[in-house]
């Protein structure tokens, strides 16, 4: 899938890229990151494709963090005010409950308020509870899903392996050192071997899992070099077998929260369906993408 295959977001008519930048690598503030050279390289790209363009509103404009002091509705006016007066013209939440996204999207509908058309999550192969309620969420309520950290901080890079555990030091720190338990190293070994048999890195491929996901429109990518970023629009080129992306899943099968695993082993979940007087329906919503499937 190249760069310029644009899908829609969610239920609303902007087109993304399946892969986009994220902004959080720029900078040296937390200790790592992109320096000032590095970023203006970035940043020179972005502010003269404004200067083209012409334009001074923004397409998608993100909630990052929910204010639980503030009533929701509250928000959603403000958020709603923004779009009517042409300053945005589609909104987003990040990083937000399903619970507390449900009830805002509900009240914009009901509302006739500006509805929101993304989620913004973490999600990789060493973070899939997001399965349990936001994506199935997401997917019912017409929001494309947007997830960050794909590389879960660069633990998926492929520098990090069982034969250099404790070795090699973790430029992030703990945010990635908490994810090289034995689990984590698990998962690391298939990848690492589905990577190879794909002729790719281990970085593509799980750029390209993720990337693949049910619900998934577009994934926010951090780079601290240009030369990260050219590695990482490459994944775009990787195709994963259904043998490989199935490997990847059973090493890094998620335990979600109930209900989800109640109804699973109830089989209203479960891959076969929901069986009901002999007839089975496939309704499990983390089934893979279909062709033309609006996300």
């Amino acid at each position: 899938m190249p760069l310029d295959h644009y899908a829609t977001l969610g239920n609303s008519g902007l087109r993304v890229s399946p892969f986009c930048l994220g902004a959080m690598t720029f900078g040296e503030d937390w200790g790592w990151g992109s320096g000032v050279k590095e970023s203006k390289a970035i940043l020179s790209s972005c502010e003269e494709s404004l200067r083209r363009l012409q334009t001074d509103y923004i397409d998608l404009y993100w909630m990052h963090c929910w204010d639980r002091h503030t009533p929701i509705a509250e928000t959603l006016r403000a958020l709603d005010d923004l779009v009517a007066s042409g300053k945005v013209r589609y909104v987003g939440f990040s990083d937000t409950p399903a619970w507390k996204v449900a009830q805002a999207q509900t009240t914009a509908l009901l509302r006739g308020w500006a509805p929101l058309c993304a989620l913004q999550i973490e999600y990789s192969l060493l973070e899939r509870t997001v399965e349990g309620e936001l994506i199935p969420m997401a997917r019912e309520l017409g929001l494309g899903v947007t997830p960050w950290s794909p590389l879960a901080g660069g633990a998926l890079s492929g520098k990090y392996t069982r034969a250099n555990a404790g070795k090699v030091k973790a430029s992030r720190g703990a945010w990635v050192e908490s994810s090289l338990d034995d689990h984590g190293y698990a998962v690391i070994d298939v990848l690492i071997r589905v990577a190879r048999a794909a002729k790719t890195t281990p970085a593509r491929a799980a750029l390209a899992w993720v990337q693949a996901r049910p619900g998934v429109a577009s994934t926010i990518i951090g780079a601290r070099t240009c030369g990260q970023l050219d590695d990482n629009l490459a994944a775009l080129d990787v195709c994963l077998s259904p043998e490989q992306a199935m490997a990847l899943d059973e090493a890094s099968k998620p335990a979600l929260d109930f209900p989800a695993e109640f109804l699973a082993r109830a089989g209203v979940f479960a891959h076969g369906g929901c069986t009901i007087n002999g007839e089975t329906s496939p309704v499990n919503p983390m089934t893979p993408k279909t062709a033309g499937e609006r996300y």
